[in-house]
């Protein structure tokens, strides 16, 4: 829905500008905890809509805050607020600006109320990112080997025993943190029982789409960036490429569908059918990406017992829809 009292927020390491559409006023705190919560003390029951791009580690005090007040909040994706900008012809950039185009965009379009953040998924989504870039390091080491000799290659062996050792430990405390939680076992059970999704994979979705079970089977793959899009003009109908989206999410489905096109009661028919009509490679894979998406929503609905003629009916739609 469009909100009509919005306040946009500008966040920073040190302090947040806001917008007050209601006041037709600008100010600025410091993002800390006591300032964030002074300034909410003097909204004084106000029905306002706070609006602010998502800066990672920089507006965790102000979720927090808000979620405790059971205040409503947006968290856009700041490549959307300038596309916004640009639209509305707005090129200067200051931080009071852009809290004023961030209340303006509230006030403009229907951005959807951002759900309470769960604790231990954020723990959860932080470690798991820490893993992500543990491998990305050892993946650079291990390439850097064939060119290497004497100390520099000891070095770097001994740097990726190191990186191995971390993986591990940041993996254990990803399983602690599962193990506290019978919610996410349950979640991961679910996902683990779907072809083609192994343990890392199960941990991704659970990491990065806490939408998952909360929305539309479009609405999952467009999130993940799996959903074809239309490139039509008058007479003219353009190949459909998928855009945008969460990568990470998109790369765990990617490597599920990869395993998943190999087994015989999973999608292995359905991609030998598309290779013989002559799919490329990505697309035949790609194709079945959405349909986990589906199969995994539907498992945390406890519908887990999914007919295989909607694997086919829904795999033969998407490989159309890619042409």
């Amino acid at each position: 829905m469009i909100h009509p009292d919005v306040i946009g927020c500008d966040i920073a390491k040190a302090h947040l500008d806001f917008f007050d559409s209601g006041l037709e006023r600008h100010f600025r705190i410091d993002n800390t905890p006591a300032a964030i919560s002074a300034w909410l003390d003097g909204l004084d029951g106000r029905g306002v809509h706070i609006v602010f791009e998502a800066t990672g580690r920089y507006d965790r005090q102000l979720r927090i805050a808000l979620e405790t007040r059971e205040l409503p909040y947006s968290r856009v994706n700041p490549a959307r607020a300038r596309d916004f900008a640009k639209a509305i012809g707005l090129l200067a950039k200051t931080d009071a600006i852009d809290a004023r185009l961030l209340a303006r965009m509230g006030q403009s379009l229907p951005l959807s109320t951002q759900a309470p953040d769960d604790p231990a998924r954020h723990v959860l989504a932080r470690l798991h990112t820490r893993r992500d870039q543990l491998v990305a390091m050892r993946q650079q080491e291990r390439t850097r080997l064939h060119e290497t000799e004497g100390i520099e290659r000891d070095s770097a062996e001994s740097h990726m025993a190191w990186l191995d050792a971390e993986v591990a430990r940041i993996e254990m405390a990803c399983r602690d943190v599962l193990k506290a939680e019978k919610t996410l076992q349950e979640q991961e059970a679910r996902l683990r029982s779907i072809p083609g999704i192994g343990p890392v994979a199960a941990l991704t979705l659970i990491a990065h789409m806490p939408e998952l079970g909360n929305r539309s089977a479009k609405a999952i793959a467009a999130l993940a960036g799996l959903a074809p899009f239309n490139v039509d003009s008058g007479t003219s109908r353009g190949k459909r490429h998928i855009r945008g989206g969460r990568k990470r999410i998109r790369d765990a489905l990617y490597m599920a569908a990869l395993t998943a096109s190999r087994m015989p009661r999973a999608f292995k028919s359905h991609a030998d059918q598309m290779k013989e009509a002559g799919k490329p490679f990505k697309v035949r894979h790609h194709c079945a990406c959405p349909q986990i998406a589906r199969h995994r929503k539907r498992h945390h609905q406890g519908q887990n017992n999914l007919p295989t003629n909607h694997l086919t009916n829904t795999v033969a739609s998407q490989t159309k829809s890619l042409g």
